[in-house]
C-alpha cells in the first residue's frame, strides 16, 4: 500500500467513527438542542473526512477539487442551518432538556417579530457622521 491509500485509509477510518458519534447522538441526547448539537458538528466532521479521503484516493484534479468544494460547502451551510432549526425550535416553545441549568434566552426573543430584543431594527438611512452599530470612532 502506499501512503496515499494510507492517508484515505485514516480519513475513511476516521470519518465514519465520526458518523458513528453523531448517529449514537441523536439516539442518547435527551432534547432537540442537544441533539442538533452533536450531529450537526460530529456528522459535518464525519462527512468532510470521506469526502478530503476520495479526494486523495481519487488522485485527480478534478475529483479533488470537487470534493473540496463539497467539504467547503458542508462547513459553510450546516452551522447556519442548525443555527436556523434550532432558533426556530426555541421560538415555537420546543421543550427543553428537564436537567437544564439555565436558559440564556428566556424573556429576551421579542413574541411579534422573533428578534432579540436590544437589537434594533434598521430603521433607514441615518445621518451623516453617525456611527454605525459596533464601529468605533476614529481619532483625530
Amino acid at each position: 500500500m502506499s501512503v496515499q491509500d494510507w492517508i484515505s485509509a485514516g480519513l475513511m477510518a476516521i470519518g465514519t467513527l465520526l458518523l458513528l458519534v453523531a448517529g449514537i447522538g441523536v439516539l442518547r441526547m435527551p432534547d432537540l438542542f442537544l441533539r442538533m448539537s452533536a450531529t450537526s458538528k460530529a456528522s459535518s466532521l464525519g462527512a468532510g473526512c470521506l469526502l478530503l479521503a476520495v479526494a486523495v484516493s481519487a488522485g485527480e484534479l478534478g475529483v479533488t477539487v470537487r470534493a473540496v468544494l463539497g467539504v467547503a460547502f458542508l462547513f459553510l451551510t450546516t452551522p447556519v442551518a442548525s443555527h436556523m432549526i434550532g432558533r426556530a425550535a426555541y421560538l415555537l416553545k420546543v421543550p427543553l432538556f428537564q436537567g437544564m441549568v439555565c436558559d440564556d434566552l428566556k424573556g429576551k426573543y421579542d413574541e411579534k417579530t422573533a428578534s432579540l430584543q436590544g437589537d434594533a431594527p434598521d430603521t433607514g438611512p441615518r445621518p451623516a457622521g453617525t456611527p454605525t452599530a459596533g464601529a468605533t470612532p476614529r481619532r483625530r
